[in-house]
């Protein structure tokens, strides 16, 4: 749903789903490569301006956004790229790998849900006060560099609280697509 609200507030033309192989920040996927790509064809079938890019799950060892970002770079110089993240991931984008060299190559969106806050007095903050833009046509007017607080739809649904659910003998329709819940049982 974020992603679907984003690409119409920017006006994207495509968004990419890029599951990772080996996750940095956070513990490793439950699911197999595999599982976690066959329940995102599901979830996006048909929604044409989304694509599913299984670069990360070809490429050995940790997935870097850095790495992702300079090879789609290289694929497409003119194309004027945008990375999506949610505002938690934000706050530890300066501890990610190059972080400045992936703005040196595409936008961030910052994804917030409705009372999402950055905090005032962190170096986030004075990161993002120096890129911050806050609008489409500001962010049109460069091809990288620039961040925008996004606000989407807040829904309270975790892919933990799924698990839970599931392993518990419960009921997870309407939690997410039916074609991924089938996947799933």
């Amino acid at each position: 749903r974020a992603a679907l609200e984003v690409t119409i507030a920017l006006h994207l033309e495509q968004i990419y789903f890029i599951p990772l192989a080996e996750a940095v920040h956070r513990p490793q996927p439950v699911a197999t490569a595999t599982q976690r790509l066959r329940m995102l064809q599901a979830a996006i079938i048909n929604q044409a301006e989304f694509v599913i890019d299984a670069r990360e799950l070809k490429r050995s060892g940790p997935s870097y956004t850095i790495d992702t970002v300079q090879e789609l770079k290289q694929e497409q110089p003119q194309q004027s790229l945008c990375v999506l993240i949610g505002v938690d991931a934000f706050l530890q984008f300066l501890s990610w790998r190059q972080p400045l060299q992936i703005l040196e190559l595409a936008h961030l969106v910052v994804m917030l849900r409705p009372g999402g806050v950055i905090p005032n007095d962190s170096n986030i903050a004075k990161f993002l006060a120096a890129r911050l833009c806050t609008n489409y046509q500001q962010l049109q007017q460069c091809d990288c560099g620039r961040i925008i607080l996004q606000s989407v739809t807040q829904l309270d649904i975790s892919s933990s609280a799924i698990r839970a659910t599931i392993a518990a003998g419960g009921n997870a329709r309407f939690l997410l697509p039916d074609a991924v819940l089938d996947i799933i049982y």
